[in-house]
């Protein structure tokens, strides 16, 4: 499994493991909900389940942590049929097809037979990549984000070697490292920082930008970090046909030498063990030796944010990190990345320079403020940001456009369904405000667009909002205050908390 002399001894120590080796905390894994729209669908048993594909990785992982200097060469027999099936219950139902043009439910009639035929074919070396689809989605500054839809084979596979590389690489990813992470989410990595920010001497915020990473991404500079821990060919060879893969767009093939698609199963795993060794690590060692005063990291993908209680660091800190970047083949964005004066002093320094209140930054759909209690003591206020609101008000539009000739109950209950998946992301302290306004202009926009079904529709105010009673959840706020939940997902006595 692992090079180097202690390669025999892993293989004597794999016999005598016991079978029922404990996760560390990192492995946790929330149970994933069912995708959109899967209410209703039968679903295949499954013969040998997922803790027992987990078990098996057990022994990975536990070599992982021991020996976290070599590197594992043989890995790709752990992806078989049953690992396979698996990734292929864990992707989306619903998700569009790629070049090959199957989809999910397809794939599931015949679905052993397919497997077993997808399990000869990587085994025997006689798996072919198929390029990605090219798709565009709208972002909240007006552009458009060009994501890579995989065939589905591709992702059944890239499924199962994330699972085994996930093994490997969770003994080494830092802990503020949150993005795309078993057990970590997105309000793991706010909290995280909510935590830094009020409970440290944070006085500065570098909120860093890298400049186009996914299309930028160095193929020989990601096989040759890859290679620092996994030395089975098989698994390399596997990496190397889908960054070769390319994109299809409007018939045309497109191969580039940098790069991986954004939406693709692998990619988040990829440009995480990419920037563990091209940050990470870096900064790691740049907090323990170079900084002067305090400093907290915190970064979820290419989303980073730094705290810095001196602006001497923050400012060395950052000529250093475009040096640093460049190396690798990265960038910078040297617009969107800013440094500003931020945290509990920031607002009576300020106004003693005679400068209006402190700037604000971004992080995850949320604005960061720096705002008072009632008794006038500092919090940290987060609130949606306000292009994103306006982003999932015009999808909504869009949707209301589309169903406009519906029933009012088909409307109500999509409307209904909108609203809670959008409180449940967003709907975290000091955000109530924000809440009331989204949901006041989803019974405007829904009003707008009953009126607009005939020119006789005279539909009032009074029986919208009896409508919007009916149908459209008030807003609440669920998830608690990011120290509370912090404190429950780092307890003090867990090691590096």
């Amino acid at each position: 499994m692992m090079h180097g002399r202690q390669k025999s001894d892993l293989g004597v120590v794999a016999q005598k493991l016991a079978n029922k080796l404990g996760r560390p905390g990192a492995e946790s894994v929330e149970r994933r909900p069912r995708a959109k729209g899967n209410v209703v669908e039968l679903h295949t048993p499954r013969t040998q389940g997922r803790a027992g594909v987990s078990q098996r990785l057990d022994r990975v992982r536990q070599a992982a942590r021991q020996r976290k200097k070599e590197r594992f060469t043989a890995l790709f027999h752990y992806v078989d049929t049953d690992l396979l099936r698996e990734s292929f219950f864990w992707l989306q139902r619903r998700a569009a097809a790629g070049v090959d043009g199957v989809r999910w439910q397809d794939y599931e009639r015949d679905l052993e037979v397919r497997l077993s035929a997808l399990h000869d074919r990587l085994h025997r070396g006689a798996y072919r990549a198929l390029p990605s689809r090219r798709q565009y989605i709208a972002k909240s500054d007006g552009t458009q984000r060009p994501l890579g839809i995989a065939a589905l084979e591709d992702k059944i596979v890239q499924r199962a070697v994330v699972e085994v590389l996930n093994a490997v690489y969770e003994a080494d990813f830092l802990g503020f490292s949150y993005g795309f992470r078993p057990g970590r989410g997105q309000h793991d990595a706010l909290d995280a920082l909510a935590v830094g920010i009020t409970r440290t001497s944070v006085n500065y915020i570098v909120d860093a930008d890298v400049e186009k990473f996914f299309d930028r991404l160095s193929h020989d500079w990601l096989m040759r970090l890859v290679e620092h821990r996994i030395g089975d060919p098989r698994i390399l060879r596997l990496i190397r046909k889908w960054l070769k893969a390319g994109v299809m767009e409007d018939g045309a093939l497109t191969q580039a030498e940098t790069g991986t698609p954004q939406g693709a199963v692998i990619s988040p795993l990829l440009a995480n063990v990419y920037l563990h060794y091209v940050f990470d690590l870096w900064v790691q060692q740049w907090r323990h030796r170079q900084a002067r005063g305090s400093m907290i990291v915190v970064r979820y993908a290419d989303d980073i944010v730094l705290g810095f209680e001196l602006l001497a660091d923050a400012e060395r800190f950052l000529s250093e990190m475009r040096l640093r970047m460049e190396r690798f083949g990265l960038s910078v964005h040297p617009h969107k990345t800013r440094l500003i004066e931020f945290g509990r002093h920031a607002a009576r320094r300020r106004a003693k320079r005679g400068l209006g209140k402190p700037e604000t930054f971004n992080f995850l759909g949320f604005t960061h403020i720096c705002g008072n209690t009632r008794r006038g003591k500092f919090a940290l206020q987060r609130m949606t940001r306000r292009d994103r609101m306006q982003l999932a008000l015009r999808r909504l539009r869009e949707q209301l456009h589309r169903i406009r000739h519906q029933a009012i109950p088909q409307q109500g209950a999509l409307l209904r369904q909108v609203l809670r998946g959008y409180f449940a992301y967003h709907a975290v302290p000091t955000n109530a405000r924000r809440l009331s306004t989204f949901r006041h202009y989803v019974i405007s926009s829904w009003l707008r667009s009953l009126r607009r079904r005939s020119q006789k529709d005279s539909i009032s105010w009074a029986r919208i909002r009896r409508l919007a009673d009916q149908w459209l959840p008030l807003p609440r706020i669920p998830h608690p205050w990011p120290e509370q939940r912090f404190a429950v997902t780092h307890p003090r006595w867990e090691p590096g908390a």
